[in-house]
């Protein structure tokens, strides 16, 4: 049995994107209006370069604290939105003017938006 949930995959998810300085950084709970998963993690990056690296660092940590890789990966390194999916949460890591273009959060406005200032490494 798994020693961690849901809300601790998106934590350190959360984290990982802060430790690579994504942008407004937003977690959505969404289990009560989707099955797809129980959280959204939503960043963006300034160039291709930080969204590589933001992306690298959520895989590295999510192994690294739970053994745990992503179901899947779509969108290519260089282009403006990468979907890692590990079932219980999916990270969603654009650049600024794809996360604009897309507003996964108007999109998903009816999940409740998880306050993370208590998640911030100190």
């Amino acid at each position: 049995m798994d020693n961690y949930t849901s809300k601790d995959l998106a934590k350190t998810a959360f984290q990982a994107l802060e430790n690579k300085k994504g942008f407004d950084i937003k977690v959505i709970e969404i289990d009560k209006v989707s099955t797809i998963a129980d959280y959204f993690v939503i960043a963006d990056g300034s160039n291709p370069s930080q969204v590589e690296a933001m992306v690298d660092e959520v895989q590295m940590q999510l192994h690294k604290q739970y053994d745990v890789e992503p179901k899947r990966i779509e969108g290519a390194r260089n282009c403006g939105w990468i979907l890692m999916d590990y079932g219980d949460i999916v990270v969603h890591v654009f650049s600024s003017q794809d996360r604009l273009f897309y507003d996964l959060e108007r999109v998903w406005r009816d999940g409740v938006t998880v306050d993370t200032v208590d998640w911030k490494e100190q």
